[in-house]
């Protein structure tokens, strides 16, 4: 793997820079915020309970949410209750943020990692399906840069198998898979509110359960493993049996969130023209493969911008000069050493590590600024 350690420190946020990131907080949410700030609930209250109805009705189709601090924090309670424990497999990306595989390691199971697909960098089905093995206890995926994975594919080596699939939709909320929203389809979703997503908490994480005879649990676990309502109802029997954590979200982040879901049309409606203006722009290039375009059966919920070219690192140079900041965001984890016991061979992850790179694409941006890119890059490197 090709190092550009030190070379693309962060770039200032200033005029006439174009920055990789920029969270977007809106007049509605600063609002939101400061009115909250004068009432008696500023920790978990609520407006975390309203948060959660008002996201499970836009994006969930109604199912059983449970807030949190952070997808991690949903994605830890998920594999709990899945029932992974210690010497488990659990068939897992190889390519995905490293909070996605880190929980595993809490509960000491083994991610299995599969490879990815080169046209998509989602999980590859046809790997996972090599994989699983008696000690399978789940299968995860995500849904790269907001591209929905091969969901029936997996679906069918799941239950298969017998075991769920647990869906890390960190960057995919608003995406669709065959007409289902992404948060409707498997027995675990999580999402993410991290600063510099579509819908930000500031940090924040939604657990989606399938099967409504988990969430009591699921709400215990998050709170120490207390049965809040019944504690504040002078219910609670004064007993813990249950190890739990403090993976709660509080209400000045769930404010936020709900003034997210007001403004979500605009959000979304301006994050497509950008990813669109990308797919146009680099159509017929052929020194640059776009990812995650041309589909009709999965909507894109165009968090990442993501392409594949020769010598990335001089691109990023090229980029660096005309004040674009461009970066590789995620990386296979099997080159992080707490992840040593799970490397192998992967051939499509081998074939593309050192070609893949994230252009700037979020709120802060415009059509020209697309296009201004675009151009930038057609011109060579």
């Amino acid at each position: 793997m090709s190092s550009d350690k030190g070379e693309f420190p962060l770039m200032k946020t200033e005029e006439g820079n174009i920055v990789l990131f920029h969270p977007h907080i809106s007049d509605l949410a600063r609002e939101r915020v400061q009115e909250q700030l004068k009432t008696r609930w500023i920790g978990h209250g609520p407006a975390v309970d309203e948060f959660e109805s008002k996201f499970s009705e836009r994006f969930c189709e109604g199912l059983n949410t449970v807030a949190v601090g952070a997808g991690t924090d949903a994605l830890h309670l998920a594999y709990i209750l899945a029932g992974i424990s210690s010497g488990d497999e659990v068939i897992t990306p190889l390519f995905t943020c490293s909070a996605t595989n880190i929980p595993l390691l809490y509960l000491g199971a083994k991610a299995v990692f599969a490879d990815v697909q080169p046209h998509t960098l989602n999980i590859d089905p046809d790997h996972v399906r090599s994989l699983v093995t008696d000690k399978t206890k789940a299968i995860v995926c995500v849904h790269y840069g907001g591209l929905p994975c091969d969901m029936d594919e997996l679906r069918e080596i799941a239950d298969d198998a017998g075991i769920p699939i647990i869906e890390d939709a960190a960057h995919a909320v608003g995406a669709v898979y065959r007409g289902k929203p992404i948060g409707s389809i498997s027995d675990f979703t999580m999402f993410s509110f991290q600063a510099v997503k579509q819908l930000t908490t500031v940090d924040g994480g939604m657990l989606v359960l399938r099967d409504a005879s988990l969430l009591p649990k699921a709400k215990r676990m998050r709170w120490f493993g207390i049965d809040r309502a019944s504690k504040q109802q002078s219910n609670w029997d004064n007993n813990i049996s249950e190890v739990g954590y403090k993976y709660q979200m509080n209400d000045i982040s769930a404010v936020m969130g709900l003034a997210g879901l007001e403004e979500w049309n605009q959000t979304w409606e301006h994050k497509q023209r950008l990813f669109s203006a990308y797919e146009k722009g680099f159509m017929g290039f052929s020194g640059v493969k776009f990812i995650g375009g041309g589909y009709t059966d999965r909507v894109h919920s165009a968090w990442l911008c993501t392409i594949v070219v020769e010598d990335r690192i001089q691109l990023q140079r090229k980029l660096r000069e005309y004040n674009i900041e461009s970066g590789q965001v995620h990386y296979r984890n099997d080159r992080y050493d707490i992840f040593k016991a799970s490397r192998d061979h992967f051939p499509n992850m081998d074939s593309i590590e050192d070609n893949y790179l994230v252009l700037p694409l979020h709120m802060k941006m415009s059509i020209q600024d697309v296009n201004y890119i675009v151009n930038t890059i057609k011109s060579g490197w």
